[in-house]
């Protein structure tokens, strides 16, 4: 299988960086191809704007989606986009790895998702009607693909706990698992996720990456979230809120999970 690992921390000798490395070996000891995007060695540009196209449009001012939307169809984009793209495309299994950096992706990564998922390949795409609203959350140009977050976080586990002061972790990453990887419709993964992660000797090293090799070795076999698809009749449409017979009183993030009766 192909899988594409997306990674973003500006130093290679970090525990980032001996993930990464351990991550590539796994998979490819176990027959996959594997390319890595790794953002700060390739130096990515994360700002978007005009000059993602190699023909910006001149005498009207910049819009972002409009414009993403016409070098996509106009085969306009520039060159580091749509080898991007490419890569999403052959990848039948994706890996965003990064440090949890002020409860999110650190900003090139963001960058990369701006500028990557334009207008026509990641949203904007399907028939909106009355009754179908797009292809997104569950649909789309990534469905039948899988994704899976590698985040390491410098708080402690209980930290991130259903109590915890930062709030639970499925919480403080459902707008990158549902919004960035779900809606353009991948299964998305439950995260392996490394706490406390400036406290490290070798024994918890590697006990990590044990962890992390059994993550990778069924990475095509864990089951995914069971985040609700927005087509599947359990949203009312236009609207986009959960039907009133659907997990009836229940609202946040939790809702828009099948859980198991």
């Amino acid at each position: 299988m192909n899988v594409l690992l997306v990674h973003a921390h500006p130093e290679p000798s970090s525990l980032n960086g001996s993930l990464k490395d351990f991550a590539v070996q796994r998979l490819e000891s176990a027959g996959h191809a594997v390319q890595v995007s790794d953002l700060y060695a390739m130096r990515w540009k994360a700002p978007l704007d005009a000059g993602d196209s190699v023909a910006p449009q001149t005498g009207a001012p910049f819009r972002p989606s409009l414009d993403s939307k016409h070098a996509f169809e106009n085969g306009l984009q520039s060159a580091d986009i749509a080898s991007e793209q490419a890569k999403l495309l052959w990848a039948d299994a994706v890996i965003l790895q990064f440090p949890l950096w002020w409860f999110s992706m650190p900003a090139i990564l963001k960058g990369w998702v701006e500028r990557v998922y334009a207008y026509g390949f990641a949203y904007g795409v399907g028939e909106h009607s009355d009754s179908h609203w797009g292809d997104r959350y569950g649909e789309g140009t990534l469905a039948g693909k899988r994704a899976m977050l590698m985040v390491t976080t410098g708080g402690w586990e209980s930290h991130y706990d259903a109590r915890g002061i930062n709030g639970p972790i499925e919480d403080v990453l459902f707008p990158i698992q549902h919004g960035i990887l779900f809606y353009p419709g991948f299964d998305v993964l439950p995260p392996f996720v490394v706490y406390r992660s400036g406290r490290m000797d070798e024994d918890r090293y590697a006990a990590i990456t044990e962890g992390l090799g059994q993550r990778l070795d069924t990475l095509f076999s864990t089951p995914p979230i069971a985040y609700r698809p927005q087509n599947s009749g359990q949203y009312d449409i236009p609207s986009l809120t959960l039907r009133p017979e659907v997990s009836p009183g229940q609202t946040g993030f939790a809702a828009h999970v099948t859980r198991e009766n």
